[in-house]
Order: C-alpha cells, then sequence, then structure tokens
C-alpha cells in the first residue's frame, strides 16, 4: 500500500467542497486556507476504509494548543461522513494547513474534552450547535496530533 504522503489522494468530484480542495491545493494553501470570513480550513487526507485508497477532503478546524480540532457533524445527519469512518478504521493521516503538508495521529474526543473541544468549534463556526439539534447521533470529535 502506498503512503498516504506521497500517493495521489482522490478528491470530491462536484459541489463546492471540490471547488474547495481543488482551490486549496492549486494554490498550495494560500486560497481556501482560510474560507468564507475567515474560517479556518485544512485539508484531511484519509485511507479509504473499504478501498484503501487515499481520500482528501476540507474540513473547518480549530486548534487546541499544537492540536487541530475538527467535528464530524456531517450537517446534523443521522450517519457519520465517510471520511470520519475512514479514520476509525485508519488514525494515521495527512494533513494541508495553508502550505504546510505532515502526517498526524486522529483520536477521538474523550468525555473530559468534549465541552472544551465542542466550544473551540462552535467559536469558529456557530452553526455546529444548530447541526447537533438535527439529529440523535453523539457528533465526534476529532483531535489531531501531528505525528
Amino acid at each position: 500500500m502506498a503512503d498516504l504522503l506521497t500517493e495521489t489522494p482522490i478528491d470530491p468530484q462536484e459541489g463546492w467542497v471540490a471547488d474547495h480542495v481543488r482551490q486549496y491545493v492549486q494554490s498550495n494553501g494560500t486560497e481556501g486556507h482560510m474560507w468564507q470570513e475567515g474560517v479556518p480550513t485544512l485539508l484531511v487526507t484519509t485511507r479509504g476504509n473499504k478501498t484503501g485508497l487515499a481520500r482528501r477532503t476540507a474540513l473547518i478546524y480549530a486548534k487546541d494548543g499544537d492540536n487541530f480540532v475538527v467535528i464530524a457533524t456531517y450537517n446534523g445527519s443521522p450517519t457519520h461522513p465517510d471520511w470520519f469512518l475512514n479514520l476509525e478504521a485508519d488514525p494515521n493521516v495527512v494533513l494541508q494547513v495553508g502550505s504546510e503538508v505532515f502526517r498526524a495521529t486522529a483520536r477521538r474526543d474523550v468525555p473530559s474534552d468534549r465541552e472544551h473541544l465542542w466550544g473551540l468549534m462552535t467559536a469558529v463556526w456557530p452553526d455546529y450547535d444548530e447541526y447537533a439539534t438535527r439529529t440523535t447521533r453523539k457528533i465526534p470529535l476529532v483531535v489531531f496530533t501531528r505525528a
């Protein structure tokens, strides 16, 4: 199996996320890192849990010390997003934050961190609180630590 850092990932093929990822990659993070009105985004490359292929998507993030925090809301869908399912199968990822590309390891939030991490994320994107009202699932938060 190829190395996530050197493998060419599969990007979203249509819609605004595809446009965002394309812009982010083509500009080496100078465009797309700050999305809309200054919302920070990163690119995460995961290993597909069924296909084994590298897959990349853009996610809003918050910083917690040296770590990067993301949230698997999927706009309040009743199911987890594919990128999160990939992380459950293999927590080793590649992140691009601006122009910097590096390996990282993902972990789910623990109950003692949840309130703090949720607050970080809703400070960046307040709509997450509304997304949580659309689903009965407990929306996971993910912390990426540089490898």
